[in-house]
């Protein structure tokens, strides 16, 4: 039987990028102050760490733009790409 950990959403969401990022280089992501060096990882610490482990070409730092995110994102994937779109807020969402 397998050991139950526990952990916070954002600790969660960050090890199975984490483990998808190394599974796949195709895998990336992209949103506001997610990728700032010394940074918070986003609104929410979901990306802590991973800009120093996979590098800035694939923890993209946006600017302020839900539109911009969406629309990359969907440029992206049609591409090939596996893009990780990270909108601050779900409010924001709707903008896009």
């Amino acid at each position: 039987m397998s050991e139950t950990r526990t952990m916070t959403i954002a600790e969660a969401l960050r090890e199975a990028i984490r483990e998808e990022m190394r599974r796949d280089e195709r895998v990336f992501c992209l949103g506001e102050d997610i990728g700032i060096p010394g940074g918070f990882g986003g609104a929410f610490t979901v990306t802590l760490g991973l800009s120093e482990e996979f590098g800035h070409e694939r923890i993209l730092d946006t600017p302020i733009s839900e539109a911009g995110i969406a629309g990359a994102a969907i440029g992206a994937a049609l591409a090939g790409m596996r893009p990780i779109a990270d909108v601050q807020y779900a409010d924001f969402l709707f903008c896009a």
